[in-house]
């Protein structure tokens, strides 16, 4: 009874995982072995370009999750410099308020203006409370207008077991996540690249508009000590003891690992690695659609003026398999020529499918490279020329 619980759970964690991005293509639930359990109250395994469940313990458990918090955080911040609302260049005034906050921080001076991509990476790095407050204000107008904003965002990501309360992870009644809805948040997060540009910092020099200077270290220790771990973001309290939301890549394929209430430091880091390294021993991925890319395969229209343009998928799309997975995989395109005129570059016209030995696994829309537009009457006139 239990065994199938355990992987009833790991479908519906798979569900809310895959309702971010693309629809997982591989069941793994039957691929987790009894004997392989996480010292730890809960803990996921994710593959981040499918959002697949690899291994989940306790995965949906309601828990106290410390400066996790900072995942989405964080999120809402690169979010807003995707949408043009923010820059790394723009400058914060610091609160009062942000200032007097308490726990791991940067120690901001009150009233002071500090560089936007400096706070961030003082929070992606250092965990700074007093640096998340100040962009929560700065975006929000208040801590909390921008907590609603984290629980909006979170109920658009499919997190059903999350509610926050501040936007630091610093113990609040009522505040709860899940290592589940920290695997789908982080892997929304890392999909902004820019993170990255963060999140491999081991130790910088925090330059205060006083001149003062205060040393900041990672928290994360496993970019230095997991081969591929290239960001992630730690808390502790003594409410949520030890958690960790990782990410790591080897030979193509990243991951995602959660750990939440480890007994120590130390173990939350080897329960992250033992993760790891089961998703790295028993799974890849492979890259079988490429965003971007023409086809050799034309979209052709006999009535438009430049008769056919290039198409190209509009995403990438990957396969998660079990290593030594010998399926065939076929290609298959889908074009609608009866798509009215004109038609501007970047229009849907069909779909390209992937199959593994006769089983769609990844599907795409293809978009065109070029417009194609209605001849005027000189063109068709000239058509008419040609035919003579």
């Amino acid at each position: 009874m239990m065994k199938n619980t355990k992987f009833l759970i790991i479908a519906l964690c798979a569900m809310a995982i895959a309702a971010t991005a693309s629809v997982a293509t591989f069941s793994a639930g039957a691929a987790v072995t009894d004997s392989f359990t996480i010292n730890a109250p809960s803990a996921i395994l994710i593959d981040a370009d499918t959002g697949t469940v690899l291994y989940e313990q306790n995965s949906t458990e309601h828990r106290p999750v410390a400066s996790m918090v900072k995942i989405m955080t964080l999120l809402l911040t690169f979010d807003a410099i995707d949408e043009g609302r923010l820059s790394t260049d723009d400058n914060v005034t610091v609160s009062e308020n942000a200032s007097s906050m308490g726990g791991s921080q940067a120690f901001l001076d009150a009233h002071a203006e500090y560089n936007v991509g400096e706070l961030i990476k003082a929070i992606t790095i250092a965990s700074a409370n007093d640096a998340c407050v100040a962009m929560a204000e700065h975006l929000s107008g208040s801590v909390e207008g921008f907590v609603s904003e984290m629980n909006a965002r979170a109920i658009a990501l499919g997190m059903n077991n999350t509610n926050f309360v501040n936007c630091t992870g610093l113990p609040a009644p009522n505040q709860y996540s899940c290592a589940c809805d920290a695997a789908i948040m982080f892997r929304a997060l890392i999909s902004h690249k820019a993170y990255f540009d963060y999140s491999k910092i081991w130790m910088f020099d925090f330059e205060h508009p006083s001149g003062r200077k205060t040393m900041l270290s990672n928290t994360n220790k496993l970019i230095r000590a997991y081969e591929g771990c290239d960001g992630g973001k730690t808390g502790f309290t003594n409410e949520a003891m030890y958690c960790l939301s990782a990410t790591a890549m080897r030979n193509g394929t990243r991951l995602i690992s959660v750990v939440t209430g480890a007994q120590t430091s130390k173990g939350r880091n080897a329960e992250i690695c033992k993760l790891f390294d089961y998703g790295f021993a028993h799974f890849e991925t492979r890259q079988v659609i490429f965003g971007g890319r023409e086809l050799e395969d034309k979209f052709a229209n006999r009535r438009a003026k430049e008769k056919e343009t290039c198409v190209v998928p509009v995403s990438d799309g990957f396969f998660l398999t079990e290593k030594g997975d010998k399926r065939e995989l076929t290609y298959g395109v889908e074009l609608d020529e009866n798509v009215p005129l004109p038609l501007p570059a970047g229009s849907v016209v069909g779909k390209i499918t992937v199959f593994a030995d006769g089983s769609p696994i990844v599907e795409r829309e293809l978009v065109t490279v070029s417009e194609l537009t209605e001849p005027g009457y000189l063109d068709i006139l000239d058509e008419i020329i040609k035919e003579w």
